[in-house]
């Protein structure tokens, strides 16, 4: 009973968060019939601000971090994020009815981190007076873009594939074969929309925000400007999707079981690959019984900041009623409420 009182609790905690009651009130608006609306522009203005944040925020981490001892935690987190990427692929985007983009855009939010999930973590192992690496803070950047990457490149080869079958031109089966044993043709159309994927603005934004935050110095602005906006913007962002979400909910009628099934399943096998990998830096570097916790916390954990605007910006057919209402809506209760879980797992297999 104390279980079903902490999740409705959660939930409930999550829904006054800017994140899912901004959502809701844009779908609330839509459902009333509100002509409000968000001029495109200022839209994309509003993803290309928030992208930068997050971007030049993880360039700072990564960079105040000692490299060696990162390298290892940093390449498992990366590893992680591409690894639940191809798992959903496998699972919810093979689930009848379920549209493939937006299977994709989900398990590309679930293989991102939040960052107040990770946060949430933290505050409990600092309570607990449990110690973890101060460079935890860094390895998010690295699972975020690989799986968001990840996504992005699997839906545009899969939209790709399919254009090619229905014009019917053979396009993915001739050429020859090089030496990956991959069709020629194929390996151009990947490097092609790779290169696009990286171009895109959503991505571009991003990586250029973690250069900035790597290799210049920009904390004066990042405090002054990037900080104080975010969280308004993030709440605005959130409103123009829920009131898109809105009028795509229809679509999910005959799946909305799957992506149920989906959003409170996941994060527990997220979180057990997170944590099998932190086992093996644990065993490789040293790293620590606390750091193997946030590791697995970041794998459970689906994001709520970077991810959506990405999603929004790289694949903007995909239904947000989908990738939002899924991991912001079902998985992060979950994550949350998974932290004592591992923080267990991590004291019988290491100890505190």
């Amino acid at each position: 009973m104390d279980i079903i009182t902490d999740i409705v609790s959660t939930i409930l905690t999550q829904m006054q968060k800017p994140t899912l009651a901004f959502l809701i009130g844009g779908m609330m608006l839509a459902a009333l019939g509100s002509k409000f609306e968000v001029p495109e522009p200022i839209y994309k203005f509003i993803v290309i601000l928030l992208l930068l944040k997050v971007g030049i925020d993880a360039g700072i981490s990564v960079r105040e971090a000692n490299f060696v001892e990162l390298a290892v935690p940093a390449v498992l987190a990366a590893a992680i994020g591409m690894a639940i990427v191809i798992l959903g692929r496998a699972t919810l985007a093979r689930w009848r009815g379920v549209s493939q983009l937006d299977a994709t855009a989900t398990v590309g939010l679930f293989g991102a981190v939040s960052a107040s999930t990770l946060a949430a973590g933290m505050a409990v192992l600092d309570d607990e007076g449990i110690a973890y690496e101060g460079f935890i803070g860094a390895l998010y950047p690295f699972m975020d873009v690989a799986a968001l990457v990840t996504a992005i490149v699997l839906a545009r080869l899969a939209a790709a594939r399919k254009a090619a079958t229905a014009q019917g031109d053979g396009t993915m089966t001739l050429g020859g074969v090089g030496g990956t044993g991959i069709p020629a043709v194929e390996q151009d159309l990947i490097k092609g929309i790779l290169v696009d994927t990286m171009r895109s603005p959503a991505i571009s934004a991003l990586i250029l925000g973690l250069a900035f935050g790597l290799f210049a110095r920009p904390e004066s602005v990042y405090a002054s400007f990037y900080e104080p906006l975010f969280h308004g913007l993030l709440s605005v962002l959130m409103l123009i999707m829920g009131i898109e979400a809105w009028s795509r909910l229809s679509e999910l009628k005959g799946v909305a079981h799957a992506y149920l099934f989906y959003g409170l399943s996941a994060p527990l096998v997220h979180g057990t690959l997170g944590f099998g990998a932190g086992l093996i830096a644990h065993h490789l570097t040293g790293f620590s019984a606390g750091g193997v916790v946030l590791l697995s916390i970041m794998a459970a954990s689906s994001s709520d900041i970077s991810g959506p605007p990405t999603m929004r910006g790289a694949l903007p057919e995909a239904n947000p009623s989908a990738y939002v209402g899924a991991s912001t809506g079902l998985g992060t209760p979950v994550a949350i409420l998974s932290i004592p879980l591992f923080m267990t797992l991590a004291d019988h297999f290491i100890g505190f």
